[in-house]
């Protein structure tokens, strides 16, 4: 079995001083943490301070999101190699609200996961179906078009160099997680398409309400390969419980 990745990812919240005292209480709790990758991805601001917090520890930082771009005239945007230089070594590409509420597209998303891999960023894409998808029986349908077009133009050795994350949008800070089952399914579907395409496939992540109280149950299903956390990651307690678990 992959190493799993238990990855945090922390939204818009905390300050750099905030950060500070989160790391100063969670690396303790998962310094015997060793048969899993962990990652906490900060706001951009927080990340300094995470990288110079975590520095003896076995997390690892990454960022919520980049351009495209290396550079440029585009205010309030920050580059691959910028999140590169200021220590992180991961990234979250095309989550959820990134679609939802900032236009990103499976065109975009692809675009993203090449600019991270060429500056040395390992990414973790995400892919998800909306409460109506589900409800129409599409799921597998909506997985399958996010997957052609932010994954699959990908050549086989990018493709080995990604995480993918399903993230069913219906579960995501609602307090509604998919069963193990529904899971399960899921990530089946990516990975029936990864194999079509690439001949092989690469660690799925769950996300979407997970917390200290659900993470065996999930865990237990042989699809998951680890968990993309919100909520339950703010906590120094309730998110080393998930990587402890």
């Amino acid at each position: 079995m992959r190493k799993p990745v238990m990855a945090g990812n922390w939204k818009m919240y905390k300050t750099p001083a905030e950060t500070r005292a989160f790391f100063e209480a969670f690396v303790p709790l998962v310094a015997t943490a060793r048969e899993c990758d962990i990652v906490i991805c900060p706001p951009f601001v927080d990340i300094p301070a995470a990288v110079a917090a975590s520095e003896t520890s076995r997390v690892a930082i990454g960022g919520q999101n980049i351009d495209y771009r290396k550079d440029g005239a585009f205010t309030g945007e920050i580059s691959a190699p910028m999140l590169k230089a200021a220590g992180a070594d991961w990234v979250i590409i095309g989550h959820s609200e990134r679609r939802q509420f900032f236009g990103e597209t499976d065109e975009t998303v692809c675009k993203r996961t090449v600019a991270a891999l060429e500056a040395g960023l390992k990414p973790i894409v995400c892919v998800g179906e909306l409460l109506a998808d589900r409800e129409s029986g599409n799921t597998a349908k909506i997985l399958e078009a996010q997957f052609s077009g932010g994954i699959a133009p990908l050549t086989k050795d990018q493709f080995q160099e990604i995480v993918v994350a399903y993230e069913p949008v219906w579960a995501i800070g609602t307090g509604k997680t998919a069963t193990p089952e529904i899971a399960a399914e899921a990530h089946q579907v990516i990975r029936n398409a990864m194999k079509a395409k690439f001949g092989s496939d690469v660690r799925i992540l769950y996300g979407g309400s997970v917390k200290p109280d659900n993470i065996k149950n999930l865990m237990a299903q042989q699809e998951l390969e680890g968990v993309l956390v919100g909520g339950a990651s703010l906590t120094p307690d309730s998110f080393a419980a998930i990587v402890n678990f």
